[in-house]
């Protein structure tokens, strides 16, 4: 297929042209450079001429023959005049084949080129042989069109290989080629498969723009340097298996129109993904990221596979389309999946991760859930997690779960200690699975300013330490917020209590949501929104049985005040002495019927020794039996009468309390 470079320039070359074949349609003619001493090119030398020129080239010499045709048997002929006897290859100086035209077979196989080999805009119309191929100076291949095969396995490039805008018609084989220096390819068009298997860049590597319309095969390749890959199109499926990166790696706004397969890659320094489209699968199972891996705004069309791999920077996926089916498996330090959209079921198995999900949208269920173990790969051997070694422990912790939907979220086995929830829509609908761990109060006694302090130990928010630990006069042990958490206070706490209360009762899980009821009080309590006579009320709620959940504080109560009582009938409740009845009757003459009146004298305050034994056994009979909302029927002072039924209401009410606190702990 003729390239449209092949179309016949009314600009004549900047060099001087042979000019052979001139036509109305072609006025410039050939532009093959001079022969030196002539006023021809070589393919339009006559034939002594070239011989002669032939015979005077020796191994190493500098040529020039850009704009020159070449026909397979003058190109064999200009080879073996420049063949050196002791190897047999050809050896080149500065090589000028610029604009050249290669009619046939181009075979420079194990050819050497000491200088500069330059050729830009060359058409190769047969294939481009350059297996073992030397170039110690500039290889310029820039806007070359190689209408054939293009080998260069095992080719060197010693200075700058420039194949800048070139456009491969049929495939293009780098396999095992060495680039000592940096290697352009950009905008280059592969049409047929491109081949760069345990090939190696250690300059840097610039694919920008670069279209792969067949499979492009970097599989064990090697890039000592930066690997540059912006805006590249892979047509094809892109296969980077056990590629190493050792410099930066940058496929930013690259599109994957078939499969991409990263598996066992290994990324020593940044890996840039931002923007990227995958239109079909995208597998990174075993890859290794030892800085951050950035997958910021890239599109995921239909399943993708990320992992098991190993990130020891940060995984950065803020921002990216998930459209089908995700399996992501990851031990790495810190996700980041703000703004992220999720079309379909995804799983996020991860180890060590801190993950921010704020912002986050899903349609369908996704599940996080941390790994005990290390990921196992398909062969059973377990991934390799060196590059966490210093991380404390294998705990996956949640950052946030602001402005999510959690309709459809499943939490399993994460530490939820640090996690910001002001802003989740439907919190009650989340689901907790296996031991996810919330942050606790102080220790049970921590200094204040002034004097100790007991907390009563519960599951509590992180924001809720923030809240706390902002406040004038704050008790030392709260967590202080970080910067760009921004501030909430209890009008906003108090619904994400009641809602996370909702998700572990219809969990079955009462003595969480027990937790979860008293962090919600305790935020009315301190809402300044809430009138006064209710915070009241719940103040007085909070001290007699820690809003009914904590026994230990009702039966305190009670117990002081039973002591109470009891002191206060001891003192005033119990009469002076206890009268007995009195019968009184009236005999006519002649014995006739007699009437008894029976009568009971007026209990009398008591005097002297009031704290003695027998009084105190009485109080407390009275006492334990207005526990039970019993009356005891024992004799009392008018002021003793008023005490039971004091005691008669509000001890009831305590041990009710009491019961109620034990049972919201043990139910189930």
């Amino acid at each position: 297929m003729p390239h449209p470079s092949s179309e016949p320039s009314p600009t004549p070359p900047a060099w001087p042209h042979c000019g052979h074949g001139t036509t109305p349609v072609d006025p410039v003619g050939c532009r093959g450079i001079h022969v030196p001493g002539h006023t021809a090119c070589l393919a339009h030398l006559d034939d002594t001429d070239r011989d002669a020129y032939l015979a005077g080239l020796t191994p190493g010499a500098d040529i020039d023959h850009c704009g020159t045709t070449f026909t397979q048997p003058l190109l064999d002929a200009l080879l073996d005049a420049l063949r050196d006897p002791a190897t047999g290859h050809p050896h080149f100086g500065d090589a000028g084949f610029g604009s050249a035209t290669f009619q046939g077979r181009a075979l420079f196989g194990s050819a050497t080129f000491r200088g500069d080999a330059m050729f830009e805009s060359a058409i190769f119309e047969g294939d481009a042989g350059f297996r073992l191929a030397t170039f110690e100076g500039y290889a310029m291949f820039g806007s070359a069109t190689f209408q054939g095969r293009a080998l260069f396995g095992s080719a060197t490039f010693e200075g700058d290989a420039g194949f800048g805008s070139a456009t491969f018609q049929r495939d293009a084989g780098f396999w095992s080629a060495t680039f000592e220096d940096y290697a352009d390819f950009e905008s280059a068009t592969f049409e047929g498969d491109a081949g760069f298997r345990s090939a190696t860049f250690q300059g840097g590597a610039g694919f920008g723009s670069a279209t792969f319309q067949g499979g492009a095969d970097f599989g064990s390749a090697t890039f000592e340097g930066d690997a540059g890959f912006r805006s590249a199109t892979f047509e094809g499926g892109a296969d980077f298996e056990s590629a190493t990166f050792q410099g930066g790696a940058g496929f930013w706004s690259a599109t994957f129109q078939d499969y991409a397969m990263f598996g066992s890659a290994t990324f020593q320094d940044y890996a840039m993904f931002g923007s990227a489209t995958f239109q079909r699968y995208a597998m990174f199972g075993s890859a290794t990221f030892q800085s951050d891996a950035r997958f910021g705004q890239a599109v995921f069309e239909q399943s993708v596979s990320l992992g098991p791999l190993v990130c020891a920077g940060r995984m950065k996926l803020s921002g990216a389309v998930f459209g089908g089916p995700a399996t992501l498996s990851f031990a790495a330090r810190r996700l980041e999946c703000r703004r992220t959209r999720w079309s379909s079921t995804a799983e996020l198995r991860l180890r060590y991760a801190t993950v921010d999900f704020a912002h986050a949208v899903f349609e369908y269920p996704l599940t996080i859930a941390a790994e005990a173990d290390p990921f196992v790969l398909p062969d059973g051997q377990p991934v390799a997690e060196q590059a966490l070694a210093d991380a404390p422990d294998a705990t996956v912790r949640i950052a946030s779960l602001r402005g999510v939907d959690a309709a459809h979220l499943v939490l399993a086995d994460v530490d939820l200690s640090g996690c910001l929830f002001t802003g989740t829509v439907h919190l009650d609908q989340l689901r907790l699975e296996g031991n996810c761990s919330f942050d606790a109060v102080p220790p049970r006694t921590h200094w204040g300013r002034w004097r100790p302090v007991r907390f009563t130990q519960r599951r509590t928010l992180a924001e809720e330490h923030h809240w706390r630990a902002s406040r004038p006069a704050a008790v030392r042990g709260w967590n202080v917020a970080v910067l760009g958490t921004g501030r909430v206070g209890p009008l906003q706490l108090a619904p994400v209590y009641r809602a996370l209360r909702k998700a572990f009762e219809d969990g079955k899980h009462e003595p969480g949501a027990a937790d979860f009821y008293y962090g919600e009080m305790e935020m009315r309590r301190h809402a300044d929104h809430i009138p006064r006579s209710e915070r009241s009320l719940l103040t007085a709620y909070w001290a007699l049985s820690g809003y009914g959940l904590r026994a230990s504080r009702a039966l305190g109560w009670l117990a002081a005040a039973m002591l109470i009582t009891i002191m206060l009938l001891v003192g005033f409740g119990l009469p002076k002495d206890f009268p007995k009845q009195e019968a009184t009757g009236t005999v006519p003459p002649g014995g006739g019927k007699v009437t008894f009146e029976i009568d009971k004298a007026d209990p009398q305050n008591p005097t002297g020794d009031r704290f003695t034994g027998e009084r105190f056994e009485k109080a407390l009979n009275v006492t334990l039996n207005s526990v039970v909302f019993r009356s005891s029927g024992q004799d009392l002072t008018t002021t003793g009468t008023y005490i039971e039924m004091a005691s008669r209401v509000t001890e009831p009410v305590l041990l009710g309390l009491a019961v109620l606190a034990v049972r919201n702990r043990v139910k189930r």
